[in-house]
């Protein structure tokens, strides 16, 4: 099947240069495969109870729509029109609600940190008791991090020392739905972030903080290129396979006695990627998408 056109849902609401910088690196790298790749922010393409209602000036159907956003709704409406979205509606509802990404992870026998999620509670009303939350201080042992299940650039995760820090967070959280989780300790401050791309690795990252447990870029680490061994890789594939994404960024603590899996992003920012190593991901992906993806 020859490709010559697609679609990129992004988000109307972000704006911000970084974000725009992802979508146009996309489009300059399927404009290399003679891809015509159209964006299109998601308040152009209206959900409703007739399915999507999509604008009456785009020429063709799409050969495939990525997905740079997480209107899941939208995502899983096109699909149900008979579109093909990459990464999938599923795909991206499991690694953005980092409950359900640890659920999928656990399912497939992948080793990762032991994790509790927190009980669903009503805004402003408060618990009944706290019992559970000094339980899982109990079974993970401090200091142990508590995560938001939503968020990105590791903002939303905290690093708890004892019992009373961790009684303080769950209460600041409120309703906001959280996890507690093992710290890696033989990994603090450095990660391993590895880009999947159609089920093999194809670029690699070590991130390094000084000042922080968190190696993110965002928070001031730092990164060099990494040869992942074979081990990483299947790991970082298979992590990738049970939340359903063909493309993700996957992180990995590092630890002598091997990997263990941090998360699994379905739409991670690539740019830091190619400067630190190189690579072109977005190149990776639409060779991928050209010449390896079957569409029918």
């Amino acid at each position: 099947m020859t490709i010559r056109n697609a679609w990129l849902i992004y988000n109307s609401s972000l704006q911000s240069e970084k974000f725009l910088d992802a979508a146009f690196r996309l489009k300059a790298a399927a404009a290399k495969r003679q891809i015509e790749l159209t964006l299109l922010a998601n308040d152009e393409l209206l959900s409703s109870t007739d399915g999507v209602l999509i604008p009456e000036n785009l020429p063709e159907e799409p050969s495939f729509i990525l997905a740079a956003d997480k209107d899941i709704l939208l995502l899983r409406q096109l699909e149900e029109a008979g579109h093909t979205v990459i990464n999938s509606s599923r795909a991206v509802q499991c690694c953005d609600d980092k409950r359900w990404m640890h659920a999928a992870l656990a399912r497939a026998g992948i080793r990762q940190p032991k994790t509790i999620f927190a009980p669903m509670v009503y805004k402003g009303i408060g618990r009944s008791s706290v019992d559970y939350v000094k339980k899982a201080g109990r079974v993970l042992g401090f200091p142990l991090v508590v995560k938001e299940a939503f968020g990105s650039f590791g903002r939303q995760v905290y690093w708890i020392r004892s019992e009373e820090e961790l009684l303080s967070k769950t209460e600041e959280l409120d309703d906001a739905p959280h996890l507690y989780q093992e710290a890696i300790m033989e990994s603090y401050g450095v990660d391993i972030r590895l880009n999947v791309v159609g089920g093999r690795a194809v670029a690699g990252m070590k991130r390094t903080s000084t000042g922080d447990f968190r190696a993110n870029m965002t928070l001031g680490g730092s990164a060099v290129p990494y040869d992942w061994s074979t081990e990483e890789e299947d790991l970082a594939v298979t992590a990738a396979r049970a939340c359903g994404a063909e493309f993700a960024g996957v992180d990995l603590f590092v630890t002598a006695a091997g990997p263990i899996l941090c998360e699994v992003n379905s739409n991670p920012h690539l740019r830091t990627m190619e400067e630190t190593t190189g690579v072109s991901v977005e190149d990776k992906m639409m060779t991928y998408l050209s010449e390896e993806r079957s569409f029918s």
